[in-house]
Parts: structure tokens; sequence; C-alpha cells
């Protein structure tokens, strides 16, 4: 019966397909450019399920088919192939169904949306801030080689060169979805430069990813908010900015804060504030309440603790594993350049079994 309700509610989307295909070719929506975008993206995202069920009910009818020709057969040989080529079918509906369980599992409704990525130093003081700032090179390296675009909103960067904080500003085909299981407490073990007796230090870094909110979606009242100006502040030398172009944002209702002193631009690093704002309070209404939203936020990113960690960066064993799949990588180097796909693509199949497991996913 669950395979019955799974078959026609594919065979539903199949006919919403049919429809919107119908709908574009209509001159007045057509003529109606937003219209025709969310017309457009609604048969897009119908489009695989929909030919998906195409080749179900094609290598349904090629079983049947066989079926009713192998009754009829008198050949022994000639009976053989066609019993062969109804067990194919049988095991290649078996897969199909397997394929359209993943296809019909709810999506995240944030998958395709930018989204906002923060790093911040834990742990372990100027080796921390040190790691954070290679966690960003690295995550920089990661768009790059797929085609996100990444902006700074804000960084406090510290003397030897790490950085205490950093948010960015992260756009492209499905941003959100590409990297929101980076969220949590990020451990590396090595051996500081600072350190002349060869010990290992453990420190930590923290993540958070948040999906980019629309304007539509959260409404900031100008009462609710006070903007201040400040000059943008560096790591010394001619990174210190002797202008008023830094903007600081506090929104009272929350009471949460937002800054940015990337651009040179007041109104610029107001607009980059405002996008981060609008951000964090569609993460805080989400949640409903303020403690859900500072359990919410605990869940991204913990405390910080050498204890806590999503995945370590073991820098002596050329090491990096991920402690909520258990796996283990052995080239830290690439990994740290930027080749997080492997990473990325086992933690998206075991968020997906089990979602298909009926579990909530933990990531």
């Amino acid at each position: 019966m669950a395979e019955d309700r799974m078959i026609q509610k594919l065979r539903t989307i199949f006919d919403r397909y049919g429809e919107l295909s119908e709908k574009l070719t209509r001159a007045e929506v057509i003529s109606d450019s937003a219209l025709f975008a969310k017309t457009a993206k609604e048969q897009s995202e119908c489009e695989e399920p929909a030919m998906k069920y195409r080749e179900y009910e094609d290598v349904e009818k090629q079983m049947t088919d066989a079926e009713e020709a192998a009754k009829g057969e008198s050949d022994p040989e000639m009976r053989a192939l066609l019993d062969d080529e109804v067990q194919i079918c049988k095991k290649r509906l078996s897969d199909l169904r397997d394929e359209i369980k993943i296809l019909l599992l709810p999506k995240d409704k944030n998958d395709d949306r930018d989204c906002i990525m923060e790093i911040r130093g834990g742990a372990g003081g100027d080796e921390a801030a040190l790691f954070a700032y290679e966690l960003y090179r690295m995550y920089i390296n990661y768009c790059e080689r797929h085609r996100l675009k990444i902006e700074d909103v804000d960084k406090n960067e510290t003397e030897l060169g790490g950085i205490k904080e950093v948010v960015v500003s992260i756009s492209g085909k499905d941003a959100y979805k590409q990297l929101k299981f980076e969220s949590g407490v990020h451990r590396v073990q090595r051996v500081p430069e600072t350190e002349s007796q060869g010990r290992i230090h453990t420190s930590t870094v923290t993540v958070a990813v948040l999906p980019e909110a629309e304007d539509v979606e959260v409404e900031i009242k100008d009462e609710d908010i006070r903007v201040d100006v400040f000059r943008s502040s560096g790591a010394g030398g001619q990174k210190v900015n002797k202008t008023e172009t830094a903007i600081r944002i506090t929104h009272f209702p929350t009471g949460i804060v937002v800054s940015c002193q990337d651009e040179r631009s007041q109104l610029k690093n107001k607009e980059k504030a405002m996008k981060v704002l609008r951000s964090r309070l569609y993460d805080y209404y989400s949640t409903q309440s303020q403690s859900a939203y500072d359990e919410h936020r605990k869940s991204l990113v913990g405390r910080g603790d050498r204890s806590e960690r999503i995945r370590t960066y073991n820098f002596p064993q050329g090491r990096v594993t991920d402690h909520r799949i258990g796996l283990s990588l052995y080239d830290i180097d690439s990994f740290m350049m930027g080749d997080l796909d492997e990473m990325i693509e086992a933690l998206t199949i075991a968020d997906r079994e089990r979602r298909l497991m009926g579990e909530d996913s933990d990531m």
C-alpha cells in the first residue's frame, strides 16, 4: 500500500509538471516576468520526479508485455529470453522505487538559498585564531571550485595573521545546501609554530551557517534598531581605516548585534550588515522563542570547548575525521585547499539515509 501511495504521489507530480509546461507557453505568463520565473522554478522542481515516473511506467509496461508474451510462447529458448527480460525489469523497478523514495523526501526549504557563514576562534588563543584563518581560506577555495561568490561582511584579525571572527556572505546555486553541514566545532591537533618543544596542541574554531533571508520574510522596523558608525579596525599599520565607514546595528527586541566594516562605503557596509541581521532574525524567529534560539545556536556551534567537535583536523597524521559519520580522510593538505567534496557528499548521504529511516538528523 505504501508503494502504491508513493507511485500515486509521483503521478500527481507528473500531472502537475504537464500543467506547468503548458502554462509556460501562455502569452500572459510569458509577459509577466515574476510569474514566469515562479512557474519555471516550480516546473524545474517537478521535472526530475516527473521523468522518473515516466521511466517507471515505461519499465512496468515493458515487464507486463514480456510476461504476456512469455505465457503464449512455445519456444523454450524464446520463453527463457522473455523471462530474463521480466527479471531485468523487476530489478529496474525495484531500483526505481528506491530512487523515488529519495526524490519524494521532504526538501529543506532553505537548500536553494544563499547563506551567511560565521567563523570564530574558540579554545586555544592565538592558535585558534590562526586555524580560523585557515578554515576561512579553505572555504574561499571551496567556493571558488564550485563557482560560489564569497564576500567578507565583517572580519576581526589578530596581529599574528589569525582571525578572531569573520562573517561572510556566500551566494550561488544551492549555497546553503552545500555548506549547511559545516556548522559546529572544528578541532585542530598540531604543533603550533610558536611551540618550541614540539608538543601537539588542541584548539577549536566554531562555524555557523545560516540561510539568507529574503527582505519580505523578516520585517525590520526603524524604531527597533540603532545604527552606530565607527572607524574600521584592523591588525594595525595601513589596515586601519581613519574614516568612519564601519557600521554596527543593534536590534532591540532580540539583542542581536551585527557589524560590518569590510567596505570603504558606509552605505555598502550598512547593506551588508542588514543582510546578516535579516538572516539572524530569520533564524531567531524560526525557533519561536529565545530559549529555543539559544539551544539552536548551541546545536550549530556548541560552546567551542575542545571536547565538543563535529570534525578533527589531525595534522601530524594527515587525517581529517568527521565524528558525526565516522569518516576519516587522509589527505589533509588537499582538504585544507578546499577539496571538501567527498566529505560533503558523505554527510549528505548520511542525512538522507536518516530521513529515509524516519529519524531526525542531528547533523
